[in-house]
């Protein structure tokens, strides 16, 4: 005599108990890879700018003259220097100061042999996800990797640029999001740091 097993579906109870606890870890899990997609932004923006900081004093070293790094709020013919610029500009420092200006000639194709002597642009690829917050709207490297003093100042300081992210408070204002920061030094030492973290740490500032 055969024997027949009874075939058991999914009761609607079952089925609710499993998508209510499915909707909990979706809601739980969306805010944390917010904040980590954020943390990515503000660490790709920070990785570009070092980049831009690193190749202009690179150049000066090699080329033994001066180079400048500059933060700019676009990159095409009507480009201003900014503290806030989330693109960048490195070009040669010429002699001839009246023709000496990247601001609306950022459209121009890179070429050191014609003023403003462009040695490379980048746009900042992350789009508006991202804040910068710099303590000076250029740096300029002398043939040594030092800094050069820029008017209206008169001695150099530490430079200071600060990456942050729009969707939220930094981890060291209490926030969710690691914000990073970079370190010109007047010697010109270039670092980026965790603001969140102790001096005394090797990652934090």
């Amino acid at each position: 005599m055969l024997s027949l097993r009874r075939q058991h579906g999914v009761s609607l109870i079952e089925l609710m108990v499993v998508v209510t606890i499915a909707g909990i870890a979706l809601a739980v899990a969306i805010p944390s890879f917010g904040n980590w997609l954020a943390g990515t932004r503000v660490r790709s923006t920070a990785e570009g700018l070092l980049a831009g900081l690193q190749y202009a004093k690179s150049e000066a070293t090699s080329r033994n003259t001066q180079v400048r790094f500059q933060l700019t709020d676009t990159l095409d013919a009507s480009c201003q220097l900014s503290t806030t610029g989330l693109n960048w500009v490195v070009d040669l420092v010429d002699a001839d100061a009246s023709a000496d200006l990247v601001t609306n000639a950022c459209n121009a194709a890179p070429d050191d042999s014609t003023a403003p002597s462009m040695l490379m642009k980048r746009a900042n690829e992350v789009g508006n996800g991202t804040n910068v917050v710099a303590s000076v709207n250029q740096v300029v490297f002398n043939g040594l990797g030092r800094q050069v003093v820029v008017a209206p100042a008169t001695t150099t300081s530490t430079v200071t640029i600060n990456i942050s992210s729009t969707a939220g408070a930094c981890a060291a204002d209490g926030g969710p999001i690691t914000c990073l920061r970079l370190l010109v030094s007047p010697a010109g030492q270039i670092r980026m740091c965790n603001p969140k973290l102790a001096s005394s740490d090797p990652q934090g500032c």
